[in-house]
């Protein structure tokens, strides 16, 4: 009895938190092909009369040059910008309390401009917090960390400084169309993931090559071992770029799934997304298109590099990435034998981000990174 109430009150959190945000906008379906460019693998799809196919085509032409599509070379602009701290609010009604925390705070920002280009300059230029470890520990571990769909600028930070604390640099990458990097005309980052088939394709494109440039200026500054920690839509482009990237050895999976679109089909804070796309397409159609962007296309990649340590963690009661979808992440990875760790979490995919799982999901987190830099020194 007391395991069907707990459940029942999870379910009943999550759905609250799911629905602080009123400003979610429902936006029409568009197939999208023409921000493909060059990776179309037939003709001009954006004028066809039959861009599904044209789009499920190059979607399977991806995944067959994914070391080519998801390939970046190395920028040449990269900067250090010191500059007041933000924190971007996404909510129709920002927190005063989140303003007045940051008022006065000012921080190193890592400024480069993305090999994939989009028609938004603001997107194209990206922003990275800088963490460096401190200055009396070698510069050698270094992390990436992905925030969450949505997330502001100032998410992720608390972890970031924990992360100093045990001798780990972190850099904090804004993902495509968040914080700094969104565009005037959006206040949410709808554009890294929506109905437009193509685009969020693109994003998450942009998201990986990005990450591969945060790698190549941290071993410019010096550092050798490399991770990387993603959450929600950070974990999946995480994903994306460890299949990749030889050289995040240790990785960190917070929230995981197999599949892109059965996420954005069945979760609940993507509904509005759901809702743009039904009247056009159906989940089984539209899971070939979005294949190229989902971990199930890429586990034989990701397991090239035997010598990496992960850490696959979700939550029991997630509304938002179904548990069933990173249970696959689990099997698929056993299957391969990759070295990879799981902890399932007693909450839902919001309430991780409250207390007290909050803790106990950081906790997880950064004593992985901290043991899996231990175990590829020794």
């Amino acid at each position: 009895m007391f395991s069907r109430w707990y459940k029942q009150w999870m379910y009943d959190w999550e759905t609250r938190l799911t629905s602080v945000d009123n400003n979610r906008v429902v936006r029409p379906m568009e197939w999208g092909a023409e921000w493909l460019g060059g990776w179309t693998a037939i003709g001009d799809a954006a004028a066809s009369a039959d861009s599904e196919n044209i789009l499920r085509a190059t979607s399977e032409h991806i995944i067959a040059t994914s070391d080519a599509f998801f390939a970046a070379p190395t920028p040449t602009d990269f900067t250090l910008e010191h500059r007041a701290v933000q924190v971007y609010s996404t909510r129709e009604v920002p927190d005063p309390k989140l303003e007045a925390q940051v008022q006065g705070q000012t921080a190193d920002f890592l400024r480069f401009t993305s090999s994939v280009i989009t028609p938004h300059s603001e997107n194209n230029r990206v922003n990275a917090r800088w963490f460096p470890a401190p200055a009396a520990v070698p510069r050698k571990r270094a992390v990436i960390v992905l925030p969450h769909w949505n997330a502001d600028g100032i998410a992720y930070n608390g972890l970031c400084s924990l992360l100093n604390k045990l001798g780990i640099a972190a850099l904090r990458l804004s993902l495509p169309y968040h914080d700094a990097r969104m565009p005037p005309e959006i206040s949410r980052a709808d554009y890294a993931v929506s109905a437009n088939i193509g685009r969020t394709i693109t994003a998450a494109r942009q998201g990986v090559c990005d990450v591969r440039s945060c790698v190549d200026w941290l071993e410019a500054q010096g550092y050798s071992e490399f991770g990387i920690l993603g959450t929600s839509l950070g974990s999946a482009v995480a994903f994306l770029a460890a299949a990749h990237e030889p050289r995040l050895r240790a990785v960190a999976f917070n929230h995981a799934s197999s599949y892109f679109a059965d996420v954005v089909w069945r979760g609940q804070s993507t509904r509005h997304i759901r809702e743009g796309l039904e009247p056009v397409i159906t989940l089984d159609r539209l899971r070939p298109l979005w294949m190229c962007i989902s971990p199930m296309a890429y586990f034989d990649h990701y397991a090239r590099f035997p010598q990496r340590r992960s850490l696959t963690l979700y939550a029991r009661y997630d509304l938002t990435f179904p548990p069933d979808l990173s249970q696959q992440v689990v099997a698929e990875f056993a299957v391969r034998g990759v070295n990879s760790k799981t902890v399932v979490l007693p909450c839902g995919h919001y309430t991780t981000g409250e207390s007290p799982f909050k803790y106990l999901d950081g906790w997880h987190l950064v004593t992985f990174l901290r043991n899996a830099f231990r175990e590829l020194a020794a």
